[in-house]
């Protein structure tokens, strides 16, 4: 019996074992594998005032919940400047954090001493120039066609010049016709911008014109009001704007002048004049690379987001936008996602009264801001500039004729 007893016990023995075996073969052969946990970080240059890193802020925060990440596995480091402060942060955050990103364009070069130090951890950077050169396989830079949501933004501008100004056909008389920009600095990010906004409006208002005055930072509340006061001063009957604060908004509600921001909607503090605004949304490219660290997946080097990734928005129209203007942005927005519209078609704009048909850009960032890339091409029998597509930061950087730069 006894013998009965000790066969019986090892035959369940075995049993089990082999259930166990055959258990973990069918875990190892089913299941997904589980993606790793890490800690991310993001430096910006200020804090949530203002409406360029607040964009960041709020997008980073949801694409950290959106990829299972908590409070615990992510920090957000605000106010670092574009000195050596950014190296010393970067590198502290090395010390714990698996993927680190910077939001600004002087941060770069601290953010890649950093990276060359740190080879084990991924250094992300926006608006930067210099990884497709740099060849640091943890150095990345980002980027998106946001010059097509501001060429959206300036065909609402343009409708709303016709609504308050235009006569029975449409047409805008020149006097009327003068947009501000209230401009950080003379940067080719700055600059491309403008442009594209500048065509969008004459698309609509073919005699438009546009003048533009910096305030040389990027963040500076008093100078960008003082600026858009000025701009309306001088005849302005619409003000946009590529900088952080708001001022030019708040400018233009106070002055009863319509008004197209950039990051993100205004009409909360400035009901009666905010047209709409365009915003790289920054959600979709945290989701990618925080999956990519997660997976232990390749980060592209030069990441450019498009309309069709979702990284390029222009918000809900505010009261102030002109009727018919959501019909003409549906139009206009197909066009550029079908490729029948381009934003820089030289056909559309001169350059000292002649076409351009050859553009050299400065897309090897060396520092010597020679310029040695044709960026000009052809496709749908339109002859264009291809803005964002050698590398993400974009390179425009042409004064056109009907844009008056001012520059002291």
């Amino acid at each position: 019996m006894k013998k009965f007893s000790k066969v019986l016990a090892l035959c369940l023995a075995l049993v089990m074992v082999v259930g166990c075996f055959a258990a973990c073969g069918e875990n190892t052969t089913n299941d997904e594998p589980k993606a790793e946990n890490i800690k991310v970080a993001l430096i910006c240059l200020h804090g949530d005032s203002s409406t360029y890193d607040k964009n960041f802020i709020d997008a980073f925060k949801l694409a950290c919940e959106n990829k299972g990440l908590t409070a615990d596995d992510y920090t957000i480091v605000t106010d670092i400047p574009e000195d050596t402060a950014c190296y010393d942060q970067a590198a502290d955050l090395a010390e714990s954090y698996d993927l680190i990103f910077a939001d600004s364009f002087g941060h770069e070069s601290h953010m890649i001493k950093a990276a060359k130090e740190f080879p084990e951890v991924e250094f992300c950077h926006a608006t930067g120039t210099k990884a497709h050169t740099e060849n640091l396989p943890n150095f990345h830079n980002a980027f998106a066609s946001i010059y097509e949501g501001r060429y959206l933004a300036g065909v609402a501008a343009g409708m709303k010049l016709v609504e308050l100004y235009g006569d029975d056909e449409g047409k805008v008389s020149d006097e009327n016709a003068k947009i501000g920009y209230v401009g950080a600095f003379p940067y080719a990010e700055v600059i491309s911008g403008y442009t594209s906004f500048y065509l969008g409006a004459k698309s609509i208002v073919e005699n438009a014109t546009m003048e533009v005055r910096y305030t040389n930072s990027w963040y500076d509340e008093t100078a960008e009001k003082t600026t858009a006061l000025a701009l309306i001063d001088a005849g302005c009957k619409l003000i946009s704007q590529h900088a952080d604060s708001w001022g030019a908004p708040t400018a233009c509600e106070e002055k009863n002048i319509p008004n197209v921001s950039y990051n993100g909607s205004t009409e909360e503090k400035c009901p009666n004049t905010f047209i709409i605004a365009s915003r790289i949304n920054w959600a979709p490219y945290f989701e990618y690379i925080i999956d990519c660290v997660q997976n232990d997946k390749a980060i592209d080097t030069d990441w450019t987001g498009t309309l069709a990734t979702g990284s390029v928005e222009i918000t809900a129209l505010g009261s102030a936008a002109a009727k018919g203007t959501q019909d003409k942005l549906d139009e206009v927005k197909k066009g550029l996602q079908d490729g029948t519209i381009k934003v820089f078609d030289c056909s559309t704009f001169t350059v000292e009264g002649k076409e351009l048909t050859s553009f050299i850009a400065d897309v090897d960032d060396a520092g010597d801001y020679k310029p040695e890339t044709e960026v000009v091409e052809t496709a749908n029998d339109i002859t264009f500039i291809n803005e964002s597509a050698k590398r993400s930061a974009p390179y425009f950087n042409v004064i056109i004729d009907g844009i008056t730069a001012v520059t002291e």
